[in-house]
């Protein structure tokens, strides 16, 4: 895996929500100004910390 879901820096649940709405935001703004390539990236990396943080984190015991 890219991102350690469990490491202790992602346990505050802001900011989970801020690395997952970041890169979406900025794939936002690469859309709404053409480029395209960059969208699909920052895009992609939103997905896949949305799926790291969220789904396929083990919630602590």
């Amino acid at each position: 895996m890219l991102v350690d879901p469990n490491a202790p820096f992602f346990r505050p649940l802001w900011v989970r929500v801020l690395s997952v709405a970041m890169p979406l935001l900025w794939a936002a703004v690469e859309l709404w100004t053409g480029n395209q390539f960059w969208a699909v990236l920052f895009g992609g990396a939103g997905i896949y910390l949305g799926l790291a943080l969220f789904v396929w984190r083990r919630p602590e015991e």
